[in-house]
């Protein structure tokens, strides 16, 4: 089990500054260093992608290109998909600890996912395509986009957790 210590922040007021006690912060599993190397990663293949191929990374439009006939360059948009497949099994291999703990059942799964592929499709992109790419570049639409995804995922959070209590 986890330690979780009490630890000190800093919240920003418009007159000061004072501090408050922040309770429950799993300190053994705050990796930054990590969060940072995989935020470098991820941005670096987002703009490999649009260097080299002039292509947005966002994985949604990457897949649907793949589904749509007649098929366009399909070769690129399975090595991609097939590299994200790909890098739990290659972590796995070298002897990283992939865990995967989903505390939902098949059908909450599926209809989260067909509820994500609504929104995404509304949004005319997924979170990383607005969220890496379309901020990267200044896209008001994307910026629009991604606060939506972000709002709407704290909210679900927060009604499940505190409301229905799940």
């Amino acid at each position: 089990m986890p330690a979780y210590r009490q630890g000190i922040g800093v919240v920003a007021c418009p007159q000061n500054f004072f501090t408050m006690e922040i309770d429950l912060i799993d300190f053994d599993h705050f990796t930054p260093g990590l969060s940072l190397a995989g935020g470098l990663m991820i941005g670096g293949a987002a703009a490999g992608l649009i260097l080299f191929n002039g292509r947005i990374a966002g994985i949604s439009g990457i897949l649907g290109g793949l589904l749509k006939m007649p098929r366009k360059d399909t070769a690129w948009r399975a090595a991609f998909l097939i590299g994200l497949l790909a890098a739990p099994l290659i972590a796995a291999w070298s002897g990283v600890a992939v865990v995967l703990d989903v505390k939902a059942g098949w059908g909450e799964i599926l209809a989260a996912g067909f509820i994500v592929g609504l929104g995404t499709r509304y949004a005319g992109g997924c979170t990383s395509g607005h969220g890496v790419c379309g901020l990267a570049r200044g896209s008001l639409r994307s910026l629009v986009a991604t606060l939506t995804f972000m709002v709407t995922g704290f909210l679900t959070v927060f009604v499940r957790l505190h409301v229905i209590g799940a």
